[in-house]
């Protein structure tokens, strides 16, 4: 079956920048087609398992007014529907799991709640249609613009064929790009490329990219057994171990990204603070009346399920299936040897206590809808941003480059996990930053702007520009930016090349609580 549908803009991916694209170009009053590949909008905080990885500073300043509201949502959700102790409910920075990676550790579901309420006033008009299920098929063209872009449905025989002045590409990996003929770069630079201290010394490698990840939540019943069926790659995961890692891959030994040394993590707290449980705990049952939940909840996004032993971008589609597989299987394999052979503090082995949670994720097989995909296809853009223009150590100074189109902020350590390539972590001090229009901007495609992690950034740079808050900033940006294109009748590049549309349109952003520059800041 084939269907056509007409917009104002077409919106390929539901994750959180497609998500914030939606909400700039529906308060524009612009009709807005999104669709998504899983069943669930939010992307990182939903179909992902991922909580915010966030700055210090996030709730004082350093994120979009709509990003707040939307933190601030999903601490009201827990305020109005669970029974909170008095201590919890009186606490204005209530962190739901009070897991340390962020200030607000919370449960995919909640996330999907609270954007569905975001979008609420605008799916209910019908100005905003999301279709969930569908993936990206192909794209017409026709010189520098973009005609229409088709999706199919995943579990429908149907084909719906979407027209609009304007496209964005919010997808994990870029998806639009190669289909619409779009320039882009995909894996690491060299140095010759770019000049930029950590890129390769040497030939670019296109297919060494980051590691990515299928999460999945646990918690854990002491008395109880909850130990899965063995995976069928357990024998090989068991014993796997890189060359640059310093010991199993299924062991508690991990490294410090910043210094490479090795570390012995512990499941659960104890001398040391630090505990493997306790990094993404999204539910602390202490926050909740007893009884509310059993245990705490944990997701796992760990270095021991960090998948690099291929990339899944632009690869043949038996390939890109095997090396999804066989990353689910490293997930599996792991929460399999926690419950049956980990080394415990009291000499025993294996937790069987730990539980799979697949209502906590939504699927069948317990883990995530989708992987945690850390790099994508990235735009060749009118502006690139660099190591150098960031990087505390190239810097020199207390500030990164200043860079008058900026359309928001960021700040997160230049942080990039192992890659396909057999590389270890690259962990350097980077500056709070700002995000260029430029980079959002493609070198020759008119209608079509990046909205997720795939902006013109280099393979570096993406290692701190790919976290929550600066996504959402981007498809926030983004959608803004086709709501003044089209107000205004003109290409992005214009706004970003004639001053007069330019300081409009940063006020157009400034008006909407977008923050363009940062206060005097540290390095993180």
């Amino acid at each position: 079956m084939h269907k056509e549908m007409h917009a104002d803009l077409i919106i390929i991916g539901g994750g959180m920048g497609g998500c914030a694209g939606a909400l700039a170009a529906a308060k524009m009053g612009k009709k807005i087609v999104m669709t998504e590949e899983t069943h669930w909008i939010g992307g990182q905080l939903t179909s992902q398992a991922v909580p915010p990885d966030e700055h210090p500073w996030i709730e004082q300043f350093g994120c979009t007014l709509s990003y707040r509201r939307f933190r601030d949502g999903v601490r009201n959700y827990y305020r109005d529907n669970f029974p909170l102790t008095p201590e919890a409910r009186a606490n204005i920075f209530l962190n739901p799991g009070n897991g340390f990676v962020s200030r607000l550790c919370h449960e995919p579901r909640t996330a999907l709640a609270v954007l569905q309420q975001m979008l609420a006033p605008y799916t209910h008009s019908g100005q905003v249609t999301i279709l969930t299920r569908f993936r990206v098929e192909k794209a017409r063209t026709e010189g520098d613009e973009i005609l229409s872009v088709t999706v199919g449905g995943m579990d429908d025989p149907i084909r719906i064929e979407l027209t609009a002045p304007f496209f964005l590409d919010a997808t994990e990996c870029g998806d639009v790009l190669p289909l619409a003929g779009v320039e882009y770069v995909i894996g690491a630079e060299s140095q010759r490329q770019t000049g930029e201290p950590h890129a390769l010394d040497g030939d670019p490698q296109p297919f060494d990219m980051q590691a990515f990840t299928y999460c999945f939540a646990m918690d854990y019943l002491e008395n109880e057994d909850h130990t899965i069926p063995k995976p069928d790659q357990y024998s090989f995961w068991r014993e796997y171990q890189a060359d640059f890692w310093p010991g199993k891959l299924l062991s508690w030994t991990g490294v410090k990204p910043a210094t490479l040394e090795p570390i012995q993590y512990p499941l659960f707290p104890g001398k040391d603070w630090i505990s493997l449980f306790g990094y993404r705990k999204i539910i602390d049952r202490n926050n909740f009346i007893p009884g509310t939940y059993p245990s705490d909840i944990t997701l796992v996004n760990w270095q021991q399920n960090d998948y690099w032993l291929g990339p899944v971008i632009d690869v043949h589609e038996e390939e890109k299936v095997r090396h999804l597989e066989n990353a689910k299987q490293l997930s599996l394999s792991l929460l399999y040897w926690m419950q049956t052979e980990a080394p415990r503090p009291d000499g025993k082995q294996g937790y069987p206590g730990l539980r799979l949670r697949k209502d906590v994720v939504g699927t069948d097989d317990g883990l995530a809808m989708h992987p945690y995909i850390r790099e994508s296809r990235r735009i060749q853009a009118e502006f690139t941003v660099l190591e150098q223009h960031l990087s505390t150590e190239c810097r020199g100074t207390d500030e990164s480059e200043n860079f008058a189109d900026s359309v928001g902020i960021g700040c997160y350590r230049i942080d990039l996990h192992p890659s396909t390539g057999r590389r270890h972590y690259i962990d350097i001090s980077s500056l709070p930053f700002q995000i260029p229009l430029g980079s959002l901007i493609p070198v020759r495609i008119n209608n079509l702007l990046p909205a997720s992690k795939n902006i013109g950034v280099t393979h570096i740079t993406n290692g701190c520009y790919r976290l929550h808050p600066v996504e959402w900033n981007i498809g926030e940006a983004a959608g803004y930016l086709a709501g003044f294109c089209m107000q205004h009748n003109v290409k992005p590049r214009e706004v970003r090349n004639n001053p007069t549309l330019l300081s409009a349109f940063q006020n157009l952003l400034v008006q909407n609580g977008i923050e363009l520059a940062w206060p005097e800041m540290r390095p993180v």
